[in-house]
């Protein structure tokens, strides 16, 4: 047993995800039954900055299961993640007697929550992986994921209807920037033709291969699910259409840009369980003496993960789904 948790504080950081809410309501009823008061920080680091902290009750939280975004706000912050911006941080911590902080977010999220816990060891962070990329290592699935999942393959499937309508080959730009986890799954979900992910950046030339495998005179309609661009501009559904609009003038191409569509929304069944059960299992954690480290999901199973591996190890993509969409697309 670590030391006695008597007061947590949660916060929500980074880009929302559904099932963010699950997760602050998991969190604060679990804390709430093992008689810990409980603070929701809101708008995220900047709120931590800034002492915006508001007790959470039962009530505080009834009703928000089903709900997208997240009720605690979020917001990016570069302060934070100077020392400056950590000792604020803390001080509000003091200031409202925390004993553990436990964060709700991406990589970005938990790597302001790891610099943190290693400036001030003397509370402990828990983090929780919510981000619809799923994209966090040493866990299977992350919050908002299989929601966003979802949101693509209804809106593929709308977009086929117009493309076998005009012949046309579509261009789905998708988020993920760097890692392709809602577009390949999304591409096989929806029967897509293609594919092309950050993973599968290889010395072959993806448009080239799709090309060479996905557009025949036996189907003059086709969906290809693209990684959105990197921050260099490089790459995204723009870039291939105007690729394929110069190298080969015979097609008629779309794009169409999904953007914060797959962020919103009603939390699928499974965002809704996987958050409650990383918020149960924060709270567990904490009461075992668990600190600096992220809950996951692997092979159905809570594990916990040190923070500094989760953001800074790659997750790899089963290669064998790039094998599946090729095969399927033909």
């Amino acid at each position: 047993m670590g030391k006695s948790i008597k007061t947590v504080a949660v916060l929500t950081s980074g880009g929302d995800a559904p099932g963010m809410n699950a997760c602050i309501r998991a969190v604060t009823r679990t804390a709430i039954y093992n008689s810990m008061k409980v603070y929701g920080i809101y708008r995220g680091f900047e709120g931590l900055m800034s002492g915006e902290f508001k007790e959470l009750t039962t009530e505080s939280v009834s009703n928000v299961i089903q709900r997208g975004g997240t009720i605690l706000k979020t917001a990016r912050s570069a302060e934070f993640m100077t020392p400056e911006g950590h000792k604020k941080a803390h001080d509000n911590l003091l200031k409202y007697g925390v004993d553990a902080l436990i964060i709700i977010g991406g990589n970005g999220s938990l790597t302001g929550a790891h610099e943190l816990a290693m400036e001030y060891d003397d509370i402990p962070v828990i983090g929780l992986p919510g981000t619809i990329d799923n994209d966090l290592y040493g866990t299977d699935y992350t919050i908002g994921y299989d929601t966003a999942l979802n949101t693509i393959v209804e809106c593929v499937d709308k977009i086929r209807d117009t493309a076998n309508s005009h012949d046309r080959i579509f261009f789905v730009e998708v988020m993920g920037r760097d890692a392709g986890f809602l577009a390949q799954n999304s591409a096989i979900a929806a029967g897509a033709e293609a594919a092309i992910i950050p993973e599968d950046q290889t010395d072959v030339d993806q448009l080239a291969q799709f090309i060479g495998r996905g557009v025949r005179k036996s189907k003059n309609s086709s969906i290809v699910l693209v990684s959105e661009a990197k921050k260099d501009g490089h790459g995204g559904a723009m870039y291939y259409a105007e690729r394929m609009r110069k190298e080969y003038p015979a097609y008629d191409v779309r794009v169409t840009i999904l953007g914060h569509l797959q962020r919103g929304g009603t939390p699928s069944a499974y965002d809704r369980i996987l958050a409650s059960r990383l918020g149960y299992a924060s709270i567990e954690a904490l009461k075992e003496g668990q600190r600096n480290v992220m809950i996951g999901i692997q092979d159905g199973e809570i594990a916990y993960v040190p923070i500094d591996r989760a953001v800074k190890r790659d997750k790899p993509i089963d290669r064998e789904l790039i094998d599946v969409l090729s095969v399927l697309s033909i």
